[in-house]
């Protein structure tokens, strides 16, 4: 907060307060409220009124405040922060607040309700004391001045900002729906929601780097769940196949063939392990005499050898 802030921010109060007495104390200002509420605006000069009536909506809370979170929204994304979206909540909270408690404290009956001329209508259940339409242009569109991040810019959107919430608190003394003194009450206490702003920045950091440690935190938590629902799925594990068999000559070449697994002998054998004990095989001199393929083997010793007649040999 700087010194011209300080001093800036003083005199605007006590412009408040002049106010606020001079409607309790139903003084010249209040006079002129009735004088203009008399003189009917709307009806001196109608063909203003249908643009007016649009116009005025710059001043609604709802609306507006929806363009500017959409304006700000789109900032906080590209710059990675929340200080706009976050700063824009908590001058509309102290708006809410400070005005919200003095309307309902003053009770102030607006100008197509009023019963007595010359009265200042107060305590009588109205809430229109300061006027809110006023109050939120000057909050909703300053904000975006406020956070301008160029000077430049900051000296055009505060003449914008100023002219939009000028406009608005006119068009609702225009339109009968406010006092004059409501509307330089709103102008008041708008101006002071947006010169109290830098002594709420420091909350407004602690609530950003709040927001950020508890997304962190989710985030690791999905983090964290994604891994265990990875670790705890089973790997298939692919079934042994099924060793391959080779032919192994027995004793005798008549017996069937014994088969060994390929690589049983090798394969299997870890360093150090004993070789598996195998049949006894003759040594390759006591093996019979393997004839290469083609030849006929030579007959058995018992069977007696197979004669056939002789056949005539032809003449």
């Amino acid at each position: 907060m700087s010194r011209h802030r300080v001093v800036l921010f003083g005199a605007t109060m006590a412009f408040y307060l002049a106010i606020v007495v001079a409607v309790l104390a139903s003084s010249w200002l209040v006079e002129l409220d009735w004088k203009v509420m008399l003189y009917r605006p709307y009806e001196q000069w109608p063909q203003l009124h249908a643009f007016l009536d649009y116009f005025v909506v710059l001043g609604q809370r709802g609306p507006t405040a929806v363009m500017v979170m959409a304006w700000l929204g789109w900032r906080s994304w590209r710059q990675h922060t929340l200080r706009p979206l976050l700063t824009l909540g908590a001058a509309l909270l102290l708006l809410n607040m400070t005005v919200g408690a003095v309307k309902l404290g003053l009770g102030r009956l607006g100008p197509h309700y009023a019963t007595h001329i010359g009265s200042a209508e107060l305590f009588a259940g109205g809430d229109i004391f300061p006027s809110g339409h006023t109050a939120n242009a000057v909050v909703t569109w300053g904000i975006l001045a406020y956070l301008a991040t160029t000077p430049r810019a900051r000296r055009w959107l505060s003449v914008i900002s100023a002219m939009v919430a000028l406009g608005v608190g006119a068009t609702t003394v225009y339109l009968g729906t406010h006092w004059v003194s409501d509307v330089l009450l709103g102008w008041a206490a708008g101006l002071l929601i947006l010169l109290a702003l830098p002594w709420v920045e420091p909350l407004i950091a602690r609530a950003e780097a709040f927001v950020f440690a508890v997304r962190e935190r989710m985030r690791e938590k999905v983090r964290e769940r994604r891994r265990t629902r990875g670790a705890g799925v089973p790997v298939p594990v692919p079934a042994p196949a099924a060793p391959a068999m080779v032919p192994q000559r027995g004793h005798d070449a008549d017996d069937a063939p014994v088969r060994e697994p390929v690589g049983a002998a090798a394969g299997g054998r870890g360093p150090g392990r004993p070789l598996p004990a195998r049949p006894h095989q003759p040594a390759r001199s006591e093996r019979p005499a393997v004839l290469p393929p083609g030849t006929r083997r030579s007959p058995h010793t018992e069977r007696a050898p197979r004669t056939a007649p002789a056949r005539p040999l032809g003449g």
